[in-house]
C-alpha cells in the first residue's frame, strides 16, 4: 500500500508472511554490546504490474496572489526617549514660523534656536527651517522696499528744494520744508 500524501515514495520493505520473524529479548533484559543480528538476505519482488506503473499525476497547487508590500518601519527613537516623546525644537519651530509674517528678526533669531536644538536631539525640523528661510526672505524685501521708499520722498523733497530754492517754506497743508 502506498503512501496516500506521498504516492511516489517507496514501500518500505515487509517480513513476508510465511518466515518467521526474530526472537525479541525481553523488555527489562540488558542490550547487547557486541551482538550484532545478520540482516536477512531481501527477497525479491516481482515487478510491478503496467497498470500500477506511472504514478497518478499531483494537482497542482493552487496560485495565490502576490503578498501586497510591507509598510517600512518607522525611524527609531532618540536614545533614551520613548517612542512618542516631544521633538526638541518643534514648539518653538512653529511659533517662529508664525512670527516670521509678522516680525522677521524675531522669528529668525527663534527658527536658529529651535533648528539648533532639532539637530541636536537628531530629528529634522521643517518648521523652523521654514521660519529661517521666509523670516529672511521678508527682511531682504522690507530693506529693498524701504530704500526705495526713502529714496523716492528724498527725490521728492530734493526736486521741492531746487524749485523753491534755500530757506523755510510753509507748505498749504501746514507742513514745513527747510531747503538748504
Amino acid at each position: 500500500m502506498t503512501d496516500p500524501q506521498n504516492p511516489a515514495a517507496p514501500e518500505p520493505p515487509q517480513q513476508p508472511a510465511g518466515e518467521p520473524t526474530a526472537p525479541q529479548p525481553p523488555a527489562d533484559a540488558p542490550p547487547a554490546a557486541a551482538e550484532v543480528p545478520a540482516a536477512p538476505a531481501a527477497p525479491e519482488y516481482a515487478p510491478p504490474a503496467a497498470e500500477y506503473a506511472a504514478a497518478p499525476a499531483a494537482a497542482a497547487p493552487p496560485a495565490y496572489p502576490a503578498a501586497p508590500p510591507a509598510y517600512p518601519t518607522a525611524p527609531p527613537a532618540a536614545y533614551g526617549a520613548g517612542p512618542d516623546a516631544p521633538v526638541p525644537g518643534r514648539t518653538l519651530g512653529i511659533v517662529a514660523f508664525v512670527l516670521s509674517f509678522f516680525v522677521q528678526l524675531v522669528a529668525l533669531v527663534l527658527g536658529i534656536v529651535a533648528l539648533v536644538q532639532s539637530r541636536k536631539a537628531g530629528v529634522k525640523n521643517g518648521w523652523a527651517l521654514a521660519a529661517i528661510i521666509i523670516s529672511a526672505v521678508l527682511m531682504v524685501v522690507a530693506i529693498i522696499v524701504t530704500i526705495i521708499i526713502v529714496s523716492v520722498v528724498l527725490g521728492g523733497l530734493a526736486a521741492a528744494c531746487s524749485e523753491l530754492g534755500p530757506g523755510v517754506w510753509t507748505l498749504d497743508n501746514g507742513g514745513t520744508i527747510t531747503c538748504n
